[in-house]
C-alpha cells in the first residue's frame, strides 16, 4: 500500500472518530462537563506517557523544559485546547450538537490569507448574523469552538512539535488543576468516577484513549498526504456531527437556521475550490485542518 493511501486511511479514521464524538460524551453522564474535562486531561496524560514510555521517546523533554518561549507557547496551547474541549463537551451534553458542528464548519474561516477567502469570511459573517437572529443570541458555542481551535492551530504551527510530545506537555501543565478539581468533587461527595460503578469509571478512563487515538491517526496522515487533502477531509467531522444532531438527537432546525448553515456551507465550498485552484498554481495552502 502506498504511503499516500495509508495517509488517506489514517486521515479518514481520525475525522470519522472525531465526527462520532457526540455519541460518546453523553455516555459519561451523570458526570458534568467539568468533571469529564478533568478526567479527559488526566487520562490523556496517562495514555501519552505510556506511548512515550513504550517508544522510549524522552530526549525532547530536556530541550523543551529549558526553552522558556516554547513553554509559554505550550501553556497558551494548553489553555486554548482546554477551553475548546470543555466547550465541546458542554455543547454536546446540553443537546446543542448542531451548534458544535457549526463551530467546526466555521473553523476554516478563522485563518484567511487570500482575496476569495475573504469573500468566504463575509458569507460566514452573514451566517453568524442570521443564526444570531434565529437563536436570539450569538452562537457562542460555535464561535468559541472555532476561534479556540484556530488559536490552538496557530500555536501548534508555531511550536512545530510532535503530536504526542505536545499533548504530553499540555496535559502535564493541566494535570494538577484537573486533579485538584476531582479531589474537590470527592470531598463534596460528587465525584462520579468513584460513585457510579465500574462501567462508568471505565468509560471515564477511556477519555484518554478517545483523545489520543484520533490525534495519532491525524499525525500519521499529516506526514503522508498533502495539507490540501487534510483540509478537505476536515469537513467529514462536522458533517457527521450535524447529521447526529439532526437525525439522532432530533434537534430543531427551523428555516432561519437552515439559511444560516447554507451561508456557512457556501463559504466552505468557496474556500475549498479556491484552495484547490491555488494549490495547483502552486501557492501556499491556506486550509487549516482541525483536530479534536
Amino acid at each position: 500500500m502506498s504511503e499516500r493511501r495509508k495517509g488517506l486511511i489514517y486521515g479518514l479514521g481520525a475525522y470519522l472518530l472525531w465526527g462520532l464524538f457526540p455519541l460518546y460524551w453523553p455516555l459519561l453522564e451523570p458526570a458534568g462537563p467539568l468533571e469529564i474535562l478533568a478526567n479527559r486531561i488526566i487520562w490523556s496524560l496517562v495514555v501519552v506517557a505510556l506511548i512515550l514510555a513504550v517508544t522510549k521517546n524522552w530526549s525532547w523533554l530536556r530541550g523543551v523544559s529549558s526553552n522558556r518561549r516554547q513553554m509559554l507557547l505550550l501553556g497558551a496551547a494548553a489553555i486554548t485546547i482546554t477551553l475548546n474541549w470543555g466547550t465541546y463537551i458542554y455543547g454536546v451534553n446540553s443537546e446543542q450538537v448542531v451548534q458544535t458542528s457549526l463551530g467546526y464548519f466555521i473553523n476554516p474561516l478563522v485563518s484567511i490569507l487570500r482575496v476569495w477567502q475573504w469573500v468566504a469570511v463575509g458569507l460566514g459573517a452573514v451566517a453568524v448574523l442570521v443564526l444570531t437572529f434565529d437563536y436570539g443570541h450569538p452562537p457562542w458555542i460555535a464561535l468559541v469552538l472555532a476561534f479556540s481551535f484556530g488559536t490552538y492551530g496557530l500555536l501548534k504551527k508555531t511550536l512545530n512539535m510532535g503530536t504526542v510530545e505536545s499533548l504530553a506537555v499540555e496535559t502535564g501543565l493541566l494535570f494538577l488543576p484537573a486533579m485538584g478539581f476531582l479531589v474537590y468533587l470527592q470531598s463534596q461527595g460528587q465525584n462520579t468516577l468513584s460513585q457510579e460503578g465500574p462501567v462508568h469509571a471505565a468509560l471515564l478512563v477511556t477519555t484518554g484513549f478517545v483523545t489520543a487515538v484520533p490525534l495519532l491517526f491525524f499525525g500519521a496522515a499529516a506526514t503522508r498526504i498533502p495539507l490540501t487533502w487534510l483540509g478537505l477531509l476536515q469537513y467529514i467531522a462536522p458533517v457527521i456531527q450535524f447529521l447526529i444532531g439532526v437525525f439522532v438527537y432530533d434537534e430543531a432546525m427551523p428555516a432561519s437556521r437552515w439559511l444560516g448553515f447554507i451561508f456557512v456551507w457556501s463559504a466552505l465550498v468557496l474556500i475549498a475550490v479556491e484552495s484547490v485552484v491555488a494549490h495547483r498554481k502552486p501557492a501556499t495552502d491556506a486550509l487549516q485542518p482541525i483536530t479534536e
